[in-house]
């Protein structure tokens, strides 16, 4: 089924919103890389930081395929868990490294958070 065919709970934003959330969450995602990947790679925790990073990255765009181009909810709440897990993994190896980079990811756990509710609700009100 597509998504525009799903059933949704209330507290689904609107699909207007999901570009500019986006935007914004890679923005500060791509500063939180920056600021960490400046400190160079000989710098402790910088190597295993960005592996860490682009897991987390794979992850994300997993999701995607998932839950859209497959159209799997079940499958999408299954990678958005493991995502959530990479994306605090990242912010404890940022943190360590630059506490501000850190700090510019936990908007995105944030609303990875969120999306992991929706992904539920949506797979609970599509059984």
């Amino acid at each position: 089924m597509r998504y525009k065919g799903l059933a949704k709970p209330s507290f689904s934003p609107p699909d207007w919103l999901l570009g500019p959330a986006w935007t914004l969450l890679y923005l500060l995602i791509a500063v939180a890389a920056f600021l960490v990947w400046s400190q160079g790679f000989a710098a402790p925790g910088v190597k295993l930081a960005l592996a860490v990073f682009l897991v987390r990255l794979a992850l994300n765009a997993l999701w995607s395929i998932l839950f859209f181009g497959l159209r799997s909810p079940p499958a999408g709440l299954v990678d958005i868990t493991v995502l959530w897990l990479a994306i605090l993994a990242t912010i404890v190896r940022f943190f360590r490294i630059s506490v501000p980079a850190g700090v510019l990811l936990l908007p995105y756990i944030a609303w990875v958070t969120f999306a992991a509710v929706l992904n539920a609700a949506i797979l609970s009100l599509n059984r």
